[in-house]
């Protein structure tokens, strides 16, 4: 019903998502301190903002494989333009996290850094790390679940 291609695109893009979403929550918990909610909420505002930044991960993720795959992608990804898929995803997903950490943290003020944050021209360094590092383990994994 299915052939080898399909099964296999099927199964990359879950491994990645799947890799993806349970990462982000380890590092939305382990860069906590890097922002000021970590001294200025209660455990239950924490616990919230954990799980609304992955939440937000997810689709950011989700939306920026997507993307990538509608532009770069072939039909039979994973076996053909991996690398590729892999790179604009990357791109995409840095892409929109200077622009969302600029804007929440300059624009709306939504929220501010603590003065551990590591930042250039204003940018926390660890979220625009999250989506280098994170993508790219995920694309790995994926990868050797799909060459099976």
């Amino acid at each position: 019903m299915f052939s080898r291609a399909s099964s296999a695109w099927l199964r990359s893009l879950k491994s990645y998502l799947f890799f993806l979403i349970l990462f982000n929550v380890l590092w939305e918990i382990l860069q906590l301190p890097l922002y000021t909610i970590w001294a200025h909420e209660n455990y239950q505002e924490i616990v919230y903002a954990v799980l609304h930044c992955t939440a937000g991960d997810a689709m950011i993720g989700t939306f920026c494989i997507v993307l990538s795959l509608l532009f770069v992608g072939t039909e039979n990804w994973p076996y053909g333009r991996f690398r590729e898929v892999a790179i604009s995803t990357i791109f995409i997903g840095v892409g929109y996290t200077v622009f969302s950490e600029w804007r929440n943290t300059t624009v709306t003020h939504s929220w501010a850094y603590t003065s551990a944050m590591p930042t250039i021209f204003g940018i926390g360094l660890a979220p625009v790390a999250q989506w280098i590092v994170i993508p790219s383990l995920a694309f790995w994994w994926a990868h050797r679940r799909s060459i099976r």
